[in-house]
């Protein structure tokens, strides 16, 4: 399952990407975690020391390897210089699965506490000025577009601030995401933008209340946000700790907080995977970006890189791996 954790810039949502990622690593399941936030402090929120995070290769600077990999020996796409962060796969595209042999995951992971972490990477000296960060997470869209999740395997993506995520189709990459909200009109007011934004898109959105400190502040977030409300994390000593650097093992979460846990986790997979709806929307947004500004910036027509009879999912997969 694909997750996106969202939220304004404070609220919270790399420390639950963290403490989610890690509540799965211990249950011994497949976690992949990628920082897809310019401010880049998920590595940090899992407790890897900043040596360790300096060595890791971000996505982001190594774009044109990313889109060599994925596009295999896909007839539809010439080279990858014509490959954008929306370009859908087809038919000898190389998909990706949540196995050891994940070449991304081996190229670009780093175990952290069992979970394979990836970093988008912040912005570089010479992007200042010239660039956009999102031409860095395109990187994590097209290894979204790509990867073929199975059940009890999950991908968890801490997404940039506020309503940042629009400026692609990546908001549209997931099974759930988790709106973090804290209760205060800031918080309940990005989930108002996020949600007329995603209205027609078919986007499912749940928010976890965060920094929850009494019944007023869960009465507040219900107000404002009704049925969408769906958990509540309480004020953290152990989350704090976290903020300090300190790493204590998960056990010591308070006993609420790991029930927010398992109620998110059991959340997520009472979500049914729709594979033909990840193609639709993937295809969509590309022959929208092709027509806006990808064909005149390639000079090609990038709208001829959609297989029409193809769709990603686990028939695709195993064709696929039959095909090695």
């Amino acid at each position: 399952m694909k997750i996106a954790f969202v939220g304004k810039g404070g609220s919270g949502k790399t420390t639950l990407s963290a403490l989610f990622s890690r509540y799965l690593a211990g249950l011994g399941l497949p976690v992949a975690a990628v920082d897809a936030d310019i401010n880049q402090h998920l590595g940090a929120a899992l407790g890897v020391r900043p040596a360790e995070l300096a060595a890791v290769p971000a996505l982001g600077a190594h774009l044109t390897e990313i889109k060599e990999l994925l596009r295999g020996d896909n007839p539809r796409i010439a080279s990858a210089a014509q490959m954008v962060k929306t370009t859908p796969p087809g038919r000898g595209s190389r998909l990706l699965d949540l196995s050891p042999d994940n070449p991304v995951h081996r190229r670009f992971g780093h175990r952290a506490d069992g979970v394979t972490l990836m970093l988008t990477g912040p912005f570089d000296e010479d992007d200042l000025g010239v660039a956009c960060y999102h031409s860095k997470v395109g990187a994590v869209e097209l290894y979204l577009n790509h990867l073929v999740d199975g059940p009890g395997e999950y991908v968890v993506v801490d997404m940039t601030a506020g309503a940042d995520s629009f400026a692609s189709g990546l908001f549209t990459r997931f099974d759930l995401t988790f709106l973090v909200a804290e209760p205060t009109l800031r918080g309940v007011g990005v989930y108002r933008q996020y949600v007329d934004y995603a209205r027609d898109h078919d986007v499912r959105i749940a928010v976890v209340g965060n920094k929850v400190q009494g019944p007023e502040d869960v009465e507040f977030l219900r107000e404002h946000v009704g049925d969408a409300l769906a958990v509540c994390v309480e004020q953290s000593a152990f989350v704090r700790a976290m903020e300090k650097g300190r790493h204590p093992d998960l056990a010591e979460l308070e006993d609420g907080n790991l029930k927010a846990l398992a109620w998110m986790r059991d959340a997520v997979d009472g979500v049914s995977k729709d594979w033909a709806k990840f193609t639709r929307q993937n295809v969509e947004f590309h022959l929208r970006n092709a027509r806006a500004w990808a064909n005149s910036a390639s000079g090609a027509d990038l709208t001829a890189q959609v297989d029409p009879d193809f769709v990603l999912g686990p028939d695709a997969l195993a064709a696929q791996r039959a095909e090695r």
